[in-house]
């Protein structure tokens, strides 16, 4: 296990302090819980962020699409027979 020192402001450390004794659990545990629950969720999004991008998705399928279903059905179809065969062989329009 490796050893580190930190600096907690004074409403941190009693809350610490708090959540210890009120879990019956070391302050490092406390900590090193903290950090786990931290780790697993850095870089979902909040519902906040969640809710925003789905009403952009939400938005995006109200619109009339810009291209007929031919000329998207079309594009698929050479995506496809370009990834059979090593990819594009010019630019995508």
């Amino acid at each position: 296990m490796a050893k580190f020192t930190f600096v907690f402001d004074d409403e941190t450390a009693r809350a610490l302090r708090a959540t210890a004794a009120r879990l019956g659990k070391s302050q490092s545990l406390v900590v090193r819980e903290a950090v786990a629950e931290y780790a697993a969720n850095a870089g979902r999004l909040t519902e906040a962020e969640r809710r925003r991008m789905l009403g952009t998705i939400d938005a995006l399928m109200k619109r009339a699409p810009a291209r007929s279903r031919n000329a998207v059905a079309a594009e698929i179809r050479a995506v496809r027979r370009a990834r059979r065969q090593g990819g594009r062989q010019r630019p995508a329009e």
